[in-house]
């Protein structure tokens, strides 16, 4: 799945380099001969400006038609030789007569653009004045295209990969689901008759001591059946006290831990802390987290639990002093199907993460680790 979806980023990606290099380019040739082609009109311009100064009808109906045509779009400014304006042509008559530095603002950005057009003076050949020109609308708006065209590519992208990122995350939810309700379901049925098989054993004389740690363990493994159950629905939040749900779940690890690891949990003082949560699957989060704490340490060492109590939210650490996550694990450790162990299936974090950030709206990440130091996994939830 994930792989599909680097896949499509990968295609779309070079898709939209291709579209955008291949309009860029296009836009960039374009625009340099429409450059050339409004430098031509200038230079006509001109030319058919000296034209008006003959008084033979033919030539002057032809400058008239010469300046009346190519002068139209290209804003322009005529100068004498020392830059005093003579005049001016397609410029915002509005802002001209309003803002007095504007047509000299004008100028100046004239100048940076292109090279100036040399006019004599048909009626003094010594003068030599100056035609300065900007960029048409025409022009503008190539130059201006590419980085119209890369924001539509971009938004284009930008929902495909969502739309994408949605279908995946919906399927990924139904599988799980999926296959939350149907472990339930398959454990569901011969729990039943492991119960009353129990039931029956308590009548049995010489059993008195066997049939109660049975029970446990039948019961264990309800609660098993119940949170995959409540992993295929939608679970309920209740506003619990997590110190309680804490200790339970230490002390269940505790019993069934070497002596040569060490459990701690530190509340800061703190003698209840609430937090909004379903019991059956938080306490599934930290019996995970305290197994692989466990797992990590090999044997012997160190595992704490330090709660803290904030404003707006619950901060619960898990800490060993095992032998920690290497760096370029670190970003793996939730994602399905990744372990580090010779056997297990490498969704225990997984479903972990899923259960505290999409049931309980919180966060579960990797605090910090450290190879052969140890590893502190967070989970934030709100109040």
């Amino acid at each position: 799945m994930f792989n599909t979806l680097l896949n499509w980023r990968s295609v779309l990606a070079l898709v939209a380099i291709v579209i955008v290099t291949g309009t860029v380019f296009y836009s960039n040739h374009l625009a340099k001969k429409i450059a050339v082609e409004e430098k031509i009109k200038i230079e006509q311009w001109v030319e058919a400006s000296r034209e008006v100064a003959n008084l033979t009808d033919t030539s002057l109906n032809l400058a008239i038609r010469v300046l009346t045509e190519n002068s139209k779009d290209i804003p322009m400014i005529l100068v004498y030789e020392n830059d005093s304006i003579i005049d001016h042509r397609n410029l915002d008559s509005i802002k001209v007569a309003g803002e007095k530095n504007y047509l000299v603002d004008k100028l100046a950005e004239f100048k940076k653009l292109n090279a100036p057009i040399e006019w004599i003076n048909p009626y003094d050949s010594l003068q030599t004045n100056r035609v300065f020109y900007g960029e048409s609308e025409l022009l503008k708006q190539v130059r201006y295209y590419p980085i119209v065209q890369l924001f539509i590519v971009a938004l284009f992208i930008i929902i495909t990969l969502i739309a994408i990122s949605t279908r995946n995350k919906s399927t990924q939810n139904q599988v799980w689901a999926g296959m939350a309700k149907e472990t339930a379901h398959q454990l569901g049925t011969p729990l039943t008759s492991l119960q009353g098989w129990v039931e029956m054993l308590k009548e049995t004389p010489g059993l008195e001591k066997m049939v109660p740690e049975m029970s446990k363990d039948v019961e264990r493994l309800k609660l098993v059946s119940d949170r995959f159950g409540k992993i295929g629905s939608t679970p309920q939040l209740e506003l619990m006290d997590i110190l309680v749900q804490v200790e339970h779940m230490v002390g269940y690890i505790k019993r069934r831990s070497p002596e040569s690891v060490h459990f701690k949990i530190n509340t800061y003082g703190e003698k209840e802390i609430k937090a909004m949560i379903n019991g059956p699957l938080f306490d599934w989060v930290i019996e995970n987290l305290l197994k692989n704490g466990l797992d990590a340490l090999e044997g012997k060492g160190n595992i704490s639990i330090s709660i803290k109590n904030e404003t707006t939210q619950v901060i619960v650490d898990v800490t060993d002093t095992g032998k920690g996550i290497s760096k370029k694990n670190i970003s793996k450790v939730f994602k399905p199907g990744f372990t580090t162990k010779k056997r297990g299936w490498g969704l225990g974090l997984t479903l972990c993460k899923r259960i505290i950030e999409q049931y309980h709206k919180g966060e579960l990440f990797v605090k910090q680790s450290e190879p052969d130091k140890g590893t502190t996994f967070r989970i934030v939830l709100r109040k």
